[in-house]
């Protein structure tokens, strides 16, 4: 039996959809395109197939990821700002089962204290920040890992559903 292409659905929050004019010197100068130009060509080599989504609208994610529930093996998320705040979007990751990697361009840990906050991080199976818009290459890389049940499927003590610390 041939072996199936995992889908990886990349959800993207708000203001992510103006990268590359935002903040370039916190961000840089890639645009949203830039980045999913560089993840179709890195799932192609993987053997994989991306999907993305974009919205400013924390109902429109929660939609998004309920919708995605049973359709993709792996799921990336920058949830922008929703990351600090948004209970209902933690939940629909919950829901969609799917495995989940948090990515974010800049370090929020070395940030405003704020932004050290994240509501998603027990519904994800790790997090990878600080590496700019390469982040996602490396998140698509650590979600694919688990799914095919690389070492990240160990869970480790605390961390809700486990994964990269």
């Amino acid at each position: 039996m041939p072996r199936v292409r995992p889908r990886v659905l990349f959800v993207d929050g708000p203001n992510l959809n103006v990268l590359g004019r935002r903040e370039p010197e916190i961000y840089g100068r890639k645009t949203l395109d830039d980045i999913h130009r560089d993840l179709t060509a890195a799932a192609r080599r993987a053997g994989a197939s991306v999907a993305f989504f974009q919205s400013n609208h924390e109902g429109e994610i929660v939609g998004a990821l309920q919708d995605a529930r049973g359709k993709f093996e792996g799921l990336v998320i920058n949830p922008g700002g929703y990351t600090h705040t948004s209970v209902a979007i933690r939940d629909a990751l919950l829901y969609s089962g799917i495995p989940a990697v948090e990515v974010h361009i800049s370090n929020p840990a070395a940030r405003e204290p704020f932004r050290r906050t994240s509501l998603v991080e027990d519904a994800v199976v790790g997090r990878i920040a600080g590496f700019g818009a390469f982040g996602y290459v490396l998140a698509l890389s650590a979600v694919l890992n688990h799914i095919e049940g690389g070492d990240a499927r160990r869970a480790l003590p605390g961390r809700g559903r486990g994964g990269l610390a």
